[in-house]
């Protein structure tokens, strides 16, 4: 037995079970078994701490075999008595609402608003005409030796923008991208460290937009909090050393429920001379998101593109419903926003469905 698993050894872990009976004489041999038959009717088994589960004493004084224990089932919470847990499946849309000159539409009622899911109307079951929540935003800035050309003007609209958009409850954290993505800030409210990290910014190589974009969606997914997700990346959209693709980063953008500004600022404006999947890709990406895309012809224009954006993100609609029918898991589903003639509504176009 020494080479026999220690569990399995029942007969060195009990002796006394396994002991040989020794001569006695008849009358004591009666009188003994009446005491244990006696005993195992009245007395309840003692439990062995220093043996398995399976070892121990039963009401009859024997020790189970494994085989002889039902496998334990894992313990089931229980909820407090009258709550009952409910899957949350409230889908938020914020909706910017612009006239004929692209001008924010505020103060429209909620009559002024229809909104689909996959071309089913959905009742809107949460409506605020200028949405309290406040901003977690990820400035993303395009660190690459083709942008370098407009990094004063970058440095200096950013600078601007960071003054003016933050308010008490806001967030706001600094990345850079090049041929990697660094976050450069905690997301802060303290707007000389925000200012002194984009002053910082050093001069890279390659230009990693997939790879900014899937990171700093994850970024803003960490944080808690009822808040809007907003990565506003400033680049010269030249897509060249990413490891992650477009798909990539589209799905970590809906997952995580980011709204996308772009601002792309092209160091060549005839299309022949550039390269141009990566405009197309972002803009694919920022209008499915319910951003705007911006194409500035110089770093002049910066600030007022950003005093836009500030424009429109303290305008915004919350729009917010159940969706009926629910769609399944894992599922990209369309959204559509109709308002009241006149106006037009932008949006995200999609969000996908949680795991379940």
């Amino acid at each position: 037995m020494a080479n026999c698993p220690r569990h399995l050894q029942v007969e060195n872990l009990h002796p006394k079970f396994y002991m040989k009976s020794q001569a006695q004489p008849h009358y004591r041999r009666v009188f003994a078994t009446a005491l244990l038959l006696l005993g195992a009717g009245t007395a309840p088994a003692q439990e062995k701490p220093d043996r398995p589960p399976w070892a121990q004493p039963t009401s009859t004084g024997q020790a189970n075999s494994p085989e002889s224990v039902p496998p334990q089932k894992p313990q089931e919470t229980v909820s407090p008595r009258g709550t009952i847990k409910v899957q949350v499946n409230l889908v938020n849309v914020l909706v910017s609402v612009l006239d004929e000159h692209n001008r924010p539409v505020p103060d429209l009622p909620v009559e002024a608003f229809q909104l689909f899911e996959e071309g089913a109307q959905q009742k809107i079951d949460v409506f605020e005409q200028e949405t309290k929540q406040p901003l977690d935003l990820a400035l993303m800035i395009d660190a690459s030796l083709s942008a370098h050309k407009e990094i004063t003007f970058e440095r200096e609209a950013a600078s601007h923008f960071i003054r003016q958009v933050l308010r008490p409850d806001d967030r706001m954290s600094i990345f850079s991208f090049d041929e990697t993505v660094t976050q450069r800030t905690t997301f802060t409210d303290k707007l000389s460290v925000l200012q002194e990290a984009v002053q910082k910014i050093p001069d890279g190589a390659g230009t990693s937009i997939y790879d900014a974009i899937l990171l700093s969606s994850q970024a803003l997914g960490k944080r808690a909090g009822d808040r809007r997700r907003v990565i506003i990346m400033v680049t010269d959209g030249g897509e060249t050393t990413s490891r992650a693709d477009f798909e990539a980063a589209r799905r970590s953008a809906l997952r995580n429920e980011v709204l996308l500004y772009t601002i792309v600022i092209r160091p060549v404006k005839n299309e022949n001379g550039r390269n141009t999947a990566g405009e197309h890709a972002l803009q694919t990406i920022t209008e499915t998101t319910g951003g705007a895309m911006f194409f500035p012809d110089s770093g002049q224009e910066l600030s007022g593109i950003f005093d836009r954006i500030n424009n429109e993100l303290r305008t915004q609609y919350r729009l917010a419903y159940y969706p009926n029918p629910r769609g399944p898991a894992n599922t990209y589903r369309t959204i559509k926003v109709a308002v009241q003639t006149g106006y037009k509504a932008r949006h995200r176009t999609t969000y996908l469905t949680g795991m379940q």
